[in-house]
């Protein structure tokens, strides 16, 4: 099997999900399922609708369109605010896009009125992360002049918490998205479908029955796919954080020094890494690099293995006090956090091994 490789248990991303939709049914809020930080994946995309999700989210209208040549059948949203110079792609290729800008929603009401549909969108407002959104003060503003549009329908407003800024969502915030969404309704005489607070910093709230009552749509991926809520990252209950696994196979296999030999400058990151002196070590060298994941966010399922450091195209580990004999030839398996899988995915070096019911389905 060419390595490096990444394994993907589908009956893991499914079960996962059924938790993660279990939990929000209980409390009314629909689930749409991400997909973006598996690019799109369509087998992965079916692993959470098989598992419950009603629709599949990505920020790539790459990926989406990857997933409908596919033949995922289900609704689909744009995560990422549209390019103004993709509105045409938008329109046809999702069902409801995420938007903040009147430039963009004009453009897609155009492009909309010329395909003869209905484009919906969520107006995603800005609850202090500092990432998308309009500014509370400007929301009536905006959905005034949204409203007017044709081909454009209204459906939803949204926020995005923890992604950039790191705010959490709490009782504060959740309950000003619903103020917003009440005040919209009144003034513009309209009812909003899905008020769309979360993502998977939200299961804590929900769990513990602090989410408003309105809130009533989550965009989900993280937890379903690595099992971790993402305030702390802590394992989410009865869900599997090792859906995905990175193997790596060993190259090099030597004693060497374990601080480097000679007249030191920066690395070819522009680095200076320091380097623990332990004497002479059993260094390994694996066939993955930073050129294919975030060697900070993986690590060893061997306890006795240490991450050292990492080019583009190496992997150094120690494998001193491994539990067993490493050799040439061998792989050795990681678990992924969020930005490692994410680089792992993208990499086109990195293979992509699914498999359902211990049986392995499909290599990418």
């Amino acid at each position: 099997m060419s390595t490096p490789y990444l394994v993907i248990d589908l009956d893991k991303i499914e079960h996962n999900t059924g938790i993660v939709v279990e939990l929000c049914n209980k409390n009314d809020i629909e689930v749409t399922g991400v997909t973006k930080v598996t690019c799109g994946h369509p087998q992965v995309a079916n692993a959470m609708l098989r598992g419950g999700v009603t629709a599949i989210a990505d920020s790539r209208l790459e990926n989406i369109q990857r997933l409908k040549k596919a033949g995922i059948d289900t609704q689909f949203m744009l995560l990422r605010l549209p390019s103004l110079s993709r509105v045409n792609e938008v329109v046809d290729s999702v069902d409801v896009s995420l938007n903040s800008e009147m430039a963009v929603l004009e453009g897609l009401s155009i492009s909309a009125q010329q395909c003869d549909v209905v484009h919906d969108v969520i107006l995603m407002v800005d609850l202090g992360d500092l990432r998308e959104g309009i500014w509370p003060d400007d929301l009536i503003r905006i959905v005034t002049e949204t409203s007017k549009l044709s081909g454009i329908r209204i459906k939803g407003l949204g926020a995005n918490l923890a992604c950039f800024g790191g705010v959490i969502p709490d009782k504060d915030n959740m309950n000003r998205l619903v103020e917003l969404a009440t005040e919209v309704e009144q003034i513009c005489n309209f009812r909003l479908d899905w008020i769309s607070g979360v993502n998977s910093s939200g299961l804590n709230l929900i769990a513990a029955g602090g989410m408003p009552a309105r809130v009533n749509h989550a965009r989900i991926g993280e937890a379903i796919l690595l099992g971790r809520e993402t305030t702390h990252r802590n394992p989410w209950p009865d869900t599997y954080q090792d859906a995905f696994v990175l193997h790596a196979e060993v190259l090099e296999l030597k004693k060497k020094p374990s601080v480097p030999v000679g007249i030191r400058s920066e690395d070819a990151f522009g680095a200076c890494p320091e380097f623990e002196e332990r004497g002479v070590i059993l260094r390994a060298l694996l066939n993955v690099g930073r050129e294919d994941i975030n060697v900070e966010g993986i690590t060893p399922h061997d306890p006795g293995v240490t991450i050292l450091g990492a080019s583009s195209g190496y992997l150094v580990v120690d494998v001193t006090e491994a539990a067993s004999n490493i050799r040439v030839g061998e792989t050795l398996s990681f678990s992924v956090n969020y930005a490692a899988l994410l680089t792992a995915m993208t990499s086109e070096y990195v293979k992509k091994h699914t498999y359902q019911g211990g049986v392995r389905v499909k290599t990418e």
